[in-house]
């Protein structure tokens, strides 16, 4: 335990001060902020508004297995293999160099004053590829989407702020982390247009329906608000350092109908550079819609 501490501290630099005030005897466990950090499991309609290509749907699967000694453990370490389909409106319906994000991330949590917040560091290694051997570019100079051998690792240390709102009956979140690619571990053809180091922030807010109190410590978030801003640096097209090119932001509403038991259904709009491995290079500005597996018991 000592050694992941060590490790954790090292490699993380804690920016924020607490936030929230309280005195009281709930908190917030590892296991739903590792949930929380690492995104949810969703698949979106085929009805999206915006510049991205048609699409029957796109899926995102993001299982979590938990390694830790007890349930009260301030140290744990979570494996997610990750994987992002995408499932296109033509012809046989192909779907296309799905992304691969297998992870590991290790959490700590510090010794906190009050039991209503908790501060806790996080250390992610992760490795980003699309399981494709072709050539980057094609003939023409134009990168090869449908085949091109893309892939990248990278770490991310970062902390993360949890607060428990008794008036509000919700449960916030706030994380900052920094996105690190060392050099020789992505593709060469990357250098100079795909940002190695980018600054994550993220806030979100689970509220709770009204007949599930936060001192029973029981129940789903009725409906969730996330807002997240990426901002990339480094050389990439020779953007100009402020350029607001290097912005990425995206905003999540999620709801979920008491007759749903699992699942919610969600709206989101993106803007910014695409995620989806070779397609790295397209700016998208999309409102999505879909289900989410937002199950957290809080």
């Amino acid at each position: 335990m000592k050694r992941c501490l060590l490790l954790i501290l090292i490699s993380t630099t804690p920016i924020l001060s607490s936030i929230g005030q309280g005195r009281d005897s709930l908190q917030i466990g590892l296991p739903i902020i590792s949930q929380v950090t690492q995104g949810n499991s969703y698949i979106t309609f085929p009805a999206d508004i915006g510049n991205i290509e048609p699409l029957w749907f796109e899926g995102n699967v993001i299982p979590n297995f938990y390694l830790r000694e007890s349930k009260d453990s301030r140290c744990m370490g979570v494996l997610t293999p990750q994987i992002i389909i995408r499932m296109y409106n033509e012809p046989s319906f192909p779907v296309r160099t799905p992304s691969y994000i297998p992870q590991v991330t290790l959490y700590y949590r510090l010794k906190n004053k009050s039991n209503l917040r908790t501060q806790n560091l996080f250390l992610r290694f992760a490795h980003h590829s699309n399981g494709q051997d072709g050539d980057f570019y094609l003939e023409n100079g134009e990168l090869n989407v449908k085949s091109g051998d893309f892939a990248t690792n990278y770490i991310e240390p970062g902390f993360i702020i949890t607060n428990v709102n008794k008036r509000l009956n919700a449960y916030q979140f706030f994380k900052t982390s920094v996105e690190i690619h060392p050099p020789g571990y992505s593709s060469d053809e990357l250098d100079g247009i795909y940002s190695k180091v980018r600054w994550h922030t993220a806030a979100s807010i689970f509220k709770l329906p009204n007949d599930n109190k936060l001192i029973t410590n029981k129940g789903n978030a009725s409906i969730s608000l996330k807002g997240e801003a990426t901002w990339m640096f480094g050389n990439v097209n020779s953007w100009d350092w402020i350029s607001s090119d290097r912005l990425n932001v995206s905003f999540t509403f999620y709801y979920h109908p008491k007759f749903l038991e699992d699942i919610g259904l969600f709206v989101q709009y993106y803007h910014g550079l695409d995620y989806y491995n070779m397609y790295f290079s397209h700016r998208l500005d999309v409102l999505r819609f879909g289900l989410m597996t937002e199950k957290l018991r809080f």
